[in-house]
């Protein structure tokens, strides 16, 4: 017999579920909110520090300011409200699938991603000149790739962390 109060243990294990779940959903956006903070206020340190200057880190690393107002590495200029709009597209997506993030490693995954592509996101949306006509901020210029900023860096490394993640997972017996 069952004490009263308890919960079935089916609808204990949903229960326990659900809240794993949402656990990893917080997990998520708040990698998401320090990744856009991060960004911005990385971005806001360059405008002002390196509005005339460049400094040389370690062989041929250095931080210069740079305003990327195509797509991606500098590709596209001419599809950037195209790439404005799949931004949001994955965005949303992102924010869907991360209510189902299954592990913490996904949950942090993906929160590096959407971070990353709302921290861009703000720049077309909110730099000069205008409404979805922004440049992005970039400024690690390692001389031999596309120069590159904070967002940049978590987008790369929340995909390498889903592709090693899909690598993991358990797979179902036959």
């Amino acid at each position: 017999m069952q004490e009263r109060g308890a919960l079935p243990p089916l609808k204990a294990e949903h229960a326990s579920r659900v809240s794993e779940l949402r656990r990893q959903y917080r997990r998520a956006l708040a990698v998401a909110v320090v990744v856009v903070a991060a960004d911005q206020l990385t971005k806001l340190w360059a405008v002002d520090a390196l509005a005339d200057r460049t400094i040389t880190l370690v062989g041929p690393t250095r931080l210069a300011l740079s305003h990327n107002t195509g797509g991606a590495f500098g590709l596209g200029a001419g599809f950037v409200h195209l790439f404005d709009f799949a931004v949001v597209a994955l965005v949303v997506v992102l924010v869907s699938v991360g209510r189902a993030a299954a592990t913490p490693a996904i949950a942090v995954a993906l929160g590096l991603v959407a971070g990353g592509a709302v921290g861009n996101l703000a720049d077309r949306l909110f730099r000069s000149p205008g409404l979805l006509r922004g440049a992005v901020v970039d400024f690690v210029d390692l001389r031999w790739w596309p120069v590159f900023n904070v967002a940049d860096v978590a987008i790369t490394a929340g995909c390498i962390v889903l592709v090693l993640a899909s690598f993991a997972r358990e797979r179902p017996a036959r």
